[in-house]
């Protein structure tokens, strides 16, 4: 469900290869672009958000998600 580490991952350290995957993305991401950058649907990425498993700040009914917090999810993932 999740996006799966690639191999090369570790030619490029740890989460390097989401970077090279995830350049085209803003560094603050919507809840949409989080369902598109790991395939998953809207209440996977509410319920993501709502556990701290990826980690953004609530601005009244807005998430504002770092592109890093993303990267780093996968990475430990």
């Amino acid at each position: 469900m999740y996006a799966q580490k690639n191999s090369n991952c570790t030619n490029m350290g740890k989460g390097g290869i989401f970077i090279k995957i995830f350049k085209e993305y803003p560094d603050i991401v919507t809840v949409g672009q989080l369902q598109h950058m790991l395939d998953i649907g809207r209440n996977t990425a509410y319920k993501l958000l709502s556990e701290r498993r990826i980690k953004a700040k609530k601005v009244g009914r807005i998430y504002i998600i770092p592109k890093n917090n993303v990267i780093k999810f996968l990475a430990e993932n």
